[in-house]
């Protein structure tokens, strides 16, 4: 008995066989690789305005508490709750480690360009007033500690809230102190500075699904025909 001959292979016009289509290649293949992506601009200007706006009013407050405040007692606004007391520190917010002036001032320094550096690659609106936030505390109490008595970088920061039971703050710590809160509520929801929330092993989000949705089948996989085999 003669073997059966293989089948032949599909021919083109001409006689030679057909070449794979181009369409058979993996969609990978033919995507360019981009960098990270960098940030809107809507983004770095909600940014720069949350600082500008946090700057702007530290800096109006504390010229008017040093003009009506000094040699002034407290501004008593709810009795045993709240008054408005001028004092200065030389430390960190809330009266913290005084003495270390020169050293929060350079950390200061650091804080703004992490910042600069970090909006860059920004994509999350939230996180847009989370930076604006801190910006603009940060340099509220530096400019205090460049411009103010007794010398550049040594200067006291002029804090005037009095909350009893609590040190004497200013709008600039506020400020850090309402942006470290959001901080924590967007890390906590998964929600990163690139406006995504945070993926799990191999692409799967944070519900354990694959990149496609639940129930995602491997693109191409031959269906079967009941029998246990492909169609």
């Amino acid at each position: 008995m003669r073997e059966p001959s293989a089948a032949p292979e599909p021919e083109r016009a001409g006689g030679r066989a057909a070449a794979p289509s181009a369409s058979a290649a993996p969609p990978s293949a033919a995507l360019p690789r981009s960098g990270p992506a960098r940030a809107s601009r809507g983004l770095i200007a909600l940014l720069v305005a949350c600082g500008a706006g946090v700057l702007l009013l530290d800096v109006i407050t504390k010229i008017v508490v040093v003009a009506t405040l000094t040699d002034h007692p407290p501004v008593v606004l709810v009795p045993s709750v709240l008054d408005l007391e001028l004092t200065r520190n030389s430390g960190a917010a809330f009266s913290v480690a005084t003495g270390g002036t020169v050293v929060f001032s350079l950390i200061a320094i650091v804080i703004v360009g992490v910042i600069a550096r970090v909006a860059r690659t920004l994509r999350s609106p939230a996180w847009a007033v989370v930076l604006g936030l801190v910006l603009g505390g940060a340099l509220g109490n530096l400019s205090d500690r460049i411009f103010r008595a007794p010398s550049p970088l040594r200067g006291h920061v002029v804090d005037w809230i009095h909350l009893h039971h609590w040190p004497i703050f200013n709008l600039a710590d506020s400020a850090i102190v309402v942006a470290g809160v959001i901080a924590v509520i967007l890390s906590a929801r998964g929600i990163g500075l690139a406006g995504s929330h945070a993926a799990g092993p191999d692409g799967a989000g944070p519900d354990g699904a694959g990149p496609d949705g639940p129930g995602s089948c491997e693109a191409g996989a031959p269906e079967g025909d009941g029998l246990g085999g492909p169609r």
